[in-house]
């Protein structure tokens, strides 16, 4: 069950740099700051994640991601605000603000807004997005409890948010915004 105290300390671990376990509305996520280097190669060693595929952002509104997105057009953005907050991640050209550790290879960033309560409270207090990849190691099943996570990662995680996933089935649909090819 979320506490506060379970949110504070998510909180602060992200604060400081370090990786943190919570739900999202499908399954179990990693997260940590997006802007901290340090925190993402953390993640991605983690979870045994080359840097070159990229990374999802996830966020409580439009004002945390928009400094971070180029639409190419308007409808692009428009037709990803119809589904938001949502489990759906939409794909855009990155701003100079975004990071290569997040983007990769490619020159787009995967944002999502999520509806997801736990999720809207880490973001709102940060005020920025997260980093947000599932809470298992790559190409590896998914870890369906806080239990299980920590199983695998024990104390290599800054913080638990043991609260219940939402009730999507699987993960969110990756589209691009533009050409609406999807990802995943």
């Amino acid at each position: 069950m979320l506490t506060e105290k379970h949110l504070k300390d998510a909180i602060k671990a992200v604060k400081f740099g370090d990786v943190i376990a919570y739900p999202t509305e499908s399954v179990f996520g990693l997260g940590c700051d997006p802007f901290n280097q340090a925190a993402v190669i953390k993640l991605l060693t983690l979870k045994q994640r080359p840097i070159e595929q990229g990374l999802i952002l996830i966020a409580s509104n439009i004002r945390q991601v928009l400094p971070l997105i180029q639409p190419q057009e308007p409808n692009d953005l428009a037709r990803a605000l119809k589904t938001w907050p949502g489990h759906h991640t939409w794909v855009f050209p990155q701003s100079k603000l975004v990071p290569n550790w997040i983007t990769g290879h490619y020159n787009k960033v995967a944002i999502r807004l999520s509806n997801h309560p736990v999720v809207i409270q880490l973001c709102n207090h940060l005020n920025h997005a997260m980093v947000s990849s599932s809470a298992n190691i790559s190409k590896q099943g998914v870890l369906n409890s806080i239990k299980d996570i920590k199983t695998i990662f024990g104390d290599k995680i800054g913080a638990y948010v043991d609260a219940p996933i939402g009730n999507e089935k699987k993960p969110s649909t990756i589209r691009d915004a533009h050409t609406l090819k999807i990802i995943r």
